[in-house]
């Protein structure tokens, strides 16, 4: 059983584009429109995806920079979730207390995912080590 890693590939780059988007468009209140907007810009992710393992689109990016964009990523989440505890322990009115806390899972979440990451890296390595020349 072989597994296409372009796919997975693929996937990571659609979600990271849907991140950017997501970030470009981060009002303080997502009203129906935006909702919509957003349906229809996953919808063309998706066409675009289907359309690129179609004609065989390998245009994959280095690990190097993927695992950095990763890096950055939680350290991101887990400043956000830091500076909106911190705005909600000082009386901030802006921030409530579910925004507090789906930022503190996100950022919990995306740790324990790029520790699990780290681990196989490494016991890859190891592996990769342990192999005769």
């Amino acid at each position: 059983m072989m597994v296409d890693r372009v796919d997975i590939n693929s996937v990571l780059m659609q979600m990271r584009q849907v991140k950017s988007q997501l970030r470009e468009q981060q009002p303080a209140a997502i009203n129906t429109e935006t909702r919509t907007g957003l349906a229809d810009k996953v919808q063309k992710l998706s066409e675009q995806q289907a359309t690129e393992a179609i004609t065989g689109d390998n245009s994959v990016p280095d690990f190097q920079t993927m695992f950095k964009n990763a890096i950055d990523t939680v350290n991101t989440h887990q400043k956000t979730s830091a500076e909106l505890a911190t705005r909600f322990e000082q009386g901030d009115p802006s921030v409530d207390l579910p925004e507090v806390m789906i930022a503190m899972q996100k950022s919990s979440v995306s740790f324990q995912a790029m520790t699990q990451v780290r681990n196989k890296l490494v016991e890859a390595y190891k592996e990769v080590m342990n192999m005769p020349v």
